[in-house]
């Protein structure tokens, strides 16, 4: 029995979206699990087979969780910004998801992407992987051997192109059952297999029906797009003409479950948002893809009002960078522009940010049993941020609280402050 004793601040979010803040804990952590959280622990706190005693400008938070990022897309991290959304797919996204043929090159890539995300703190991360199988494997090999936590989505795209770029129907679902079945044979409890339709764009009423009843059958997540841009909303309709709504296609499919998370959603209807919660449903916000491909602000408030689930997603690479601090940044900012031309308009604050990039995420993403705060019976997913490190962003000028020291990092940190990174109780950076 491995047991790990880690003393010092502490902050975390509980269900009720409350911060909370202990100045000086103890958590104790056997074969990766949180078994106790003392506060104000006496000497004995310290009797362990590893201690680790924070200094007072360190601080321990739970693990940050990225509910949607392109894998494969991230060679092309800031490339392509002057584009809108199908522009930049066509010209940037599309011609690059192709090379992923090349499995030496995917392996290449996908270790890179999985030492960058962890390094950047993100112990948890939902992918879309390749359209191809066998490279979608080697980001599973990747996470595995690296130690992350991961929702690992093998790509569907069964509508004809003139590059070729999609596979037929039976392909589809053959090579999609393929996929989930290899990722069950690694029996890693870090790593899941999540249905993945591209978008309505991309697959025909078939091929979404069809992978709304492996997901049922199979009791697996779905991930895909929804609303993110205008002209994408306009195609969505005129080629679905039959369906009143792009929410209601993906219902139509049986693609909406209380497992299923959408990117996105900026523009939903009023009756979308009721579809969406009618089915338990999941939105991730991704605020910095949202500006970038300049598709628009979401209001996460009027999500937040309704009772959606609500998680945050970097979107590299229609996001520019691959760090959660920075999409919490990004959410903030959205936030702040959407209170400057709306009345009486209360923005999103750090903790409401902080929550979503950790137990928000968590919950989203049907994983809250397991990780997102650090209580009890979850599993040891955490950051140790350290905010006096020599080569970091921030100077030490008078003494901070704790909560103004969470608010600091979160509109000024970056990796630098993350010194340590833990998944399931094993040091990963």
């Amino acid at each position: 029995m491995k047991r790990q004793i880690f003393v010092g601040a502490l902050v975390h979010s509980n269900e009720k979206r409350e911060l909370i803040t202990i100045d000086r804990a103890a958590v104790l952590v056997e074969n990766g699990k949180i078994i106790d959280v003392t506060v104000n622990p006496g000497p004995s706190a310290h009797i362990g087979d590893h201690v680790t005693v924070l200094n007072d400008k360190q601080f321990l938070m739970p693990g940050l969780i990225d509910c949607h990022t392109h894998a494969v897309q991230f060679p092309n991290l800031g490339l392509g910004y002057d584009k809108n959304l199908l522009d930049w797919l066509e010209d940037y996204t599309f011609p690059l998801e192709k090379k992923y043929v090349d499995e030496k090159f995917a392996k290449h890539v996908f270790e890179t992407v999985v030492k960058r995300t962890l390094a950047m703190g993100t112990t948890t991360a939902c992918y879309f992987a390749s359209l191809y199988g066998k490279a979608s494997m080697e980001l599973a090999r990747a996470v595995a051997y690296l130690g992350q936590r991961a929702f690992i989505g093998k790509v569907n795209m069964n509508l004809h192109r003139d590059d070729g770029y999609y596979e037929n129907t039976a392909e589809s679902i053959k090579n999609t059952i393929q996929f989930i079945n290899d990722i069950l044979d690694f029996d890693n409890h870090l790593i899941k297999p999540i249905i993945t339709p591209r978008f309505a764009l991309s697959c025909d009423m078939e091929l979404m029906k069809e992978l709304g009843k492996l997901a049922k059958e199979r009791d697996l997540h779905i991930q895909t797009h929804i609303s993110e841009n205008v002209d994408e909303i306009k195609a969505v309709r005129n080629m679905y003409k039959e369906y009143p709504s792009y929410a209601s296609i993906y219902n139509a499919a049986g693609l909406l479950t209380n497992k299923t998370i959408l990117a996105h959603a900026i523009h939903l209807t009023n009756d979308e948002i009721t579809l969406l919660k009618q089915n338990d449903t999941a939105i991730i916000h991704c605020p910095s893809s949202n500006t970038c491909l300049k598709s628009g602000m979401c209001d996460v408030q009027k999500l937040k009002s309704e009772g959606l689930k609500i998680g945050l997603g970097t979107d590299v690479a229609g996001g520019q960078s691959s760090s959660m601090v920075h999409a919490m940044r990004s959410a903030l900012q959205v936030s702040s522009n959407l209170a400057m031309f709306k009345n009486d308009y209360e923005s999103l604050n750090y903790k409401d940010v902080f929550y979503m990039a950790t137990l928000g995420g968590a919950i989203s993403l049907g994983i809250n049993k397991e990780v997102g705060n650090l209580i009890p019976g979850k599993e040891f997913d955490a950051l140790i941020v350290d905010m006096s490190v020599s080569n970091g962003p921030l100077d030490d000028f008078m003494s901070y609280t704790l909560e103004e020291q969470l608010q600091r990092f979160i509109y000024s940190g970056d990796d630098r402050n993350i010194v340590e990174v833990y998944v399931s109780g094993y040091k990963v950076k």
